[in-house]
């Protein structure tokens, strides 16, 4: 029977990114990298957001892509962010068909129509990608927020610093825990997201995983779920200082669900960890597969 170490390294595994999903990860984003430059006036495109971090868990979706606009295009700045957000909408509509396109608060989500299997499996192909629209603001840039009717500062470089500094700082293990609880996150047992967005969780990371890696996979998910639960409620400031608190999506309900399902899970971790010290090492890899879902391994 597979080890505890060794499940947890395959789960670990099992949630990065191979070649053939990388591959068409990149003919994806660059098909409407490609087209979006026949539509707007592009100072130039990159990828962002939890994928260009390595802390994006399967299955795989909503890739982020910042399209950085010139300034022939300055006028939509002046406007509401409902303006610009249409105006992508309606240029990647015309391509993909409406079925397929979706305005979102911050983004224009684009489904290529990717069937995820009961195993969380997609054929190595991605099933959509996050249209983020963006200005220059000095060395930051700022991006439209529908919600609010504004427009907010954001510098995705800071971001992905800090992730590279905790990661290295947690012996490289980081990642790979980000990504497990995020996996866990989007569970089909929980309906709606726990946490939302996903990116509270890695930005609940940069303080909630500390004192180093102690070389326990199970441990330190166990005390991460538990912190997690004990300071859902708390406002968590976007990482680059610059843009409303990355808590602000979730109201005093839903971080209350939140709370009880992480207050859960940490239980059930704790459980797993109690069949594992007492010989049911069978029981225990059940008990975590239960918890995160059908990409941790059992053999």
């Amino acid at each position: 029977m597979i080890t505890l170490d060794d499940a947890f390294r395959k789960f670990k595994s099992r949630l990065e990114l191979n070649d053939r999903e990388q591959k068409n990860a990149s003919q994806r984003q660059n098909e409407v990298r490609d087209y979006l430059d026949t539509k707007f006036a592009i100072d130039r495109s990159f990828l962002t957001g939890s994928y260009k971090r390595h802390t994006k868990t399967k299955p795989l979706k909503d890739i982020d892509i910042f399209f950085v606009l010139k300034e022939g295009e300055r006028h939509y700045r002046s406007k509401a962010p409902s303006v610009i957000l249409t105006a992508f909408y309606d240029a990647l509509v015309e391509k993909y068909g409406a079925k397929a396109v979706r305005k979102q608060s911050r983004s224009v989500n684009v489904d290529f129509g990717v069937t995820v299997d009961a195993e969380d499996n997609t054929d190595y192909r991605i099933v959509s990608v996050d249209v983020v629209p963006a200005f220059n603001s000095g060395d930051d840039y700022e991006i439209p927020d529908d919600d609010k009717g504004e427009w907010i500062k954001t510098n995705p470089e800071t971001h992905a610093a800090k992730a590279v500094a905790a990661h290295q700082a947690f012996s490289n293990e980081w990642k790979g825990l980000v990504r497990m609880v995020k996996y866990w996150n989007n569970n089909a047992r929980h309906g709606e997201k726990p946490v939302k967005p996903s990116f509270l969780i890695e930005v609940m990371a940069l303080e909630c995983l500390y004192g180093g890696w102690q070389g326990r996979f199970d441990y330190e998910l166990q005390g991460f779920f538990s912190t997690l639960a004990d300071r859902i409620s708390d406002t968590w400031p976007d990482p680059a200082s610059l843009g409303p608190p990355m808590s602000d999506g979730m109201d005093a309900v839903r971080k209350s669900r939140a709370r009880d399902l992480l207050v859960a899970a940490s239980r059930e971790a704790t459980l797993a960890i109690n069949h594992a010290r007492q010989g049911r090492n069978g029981e225990s890899l059940k008990v975590w597969r239960a918890l995160f879902g059908p990409k941790f391994p059992l053999s």
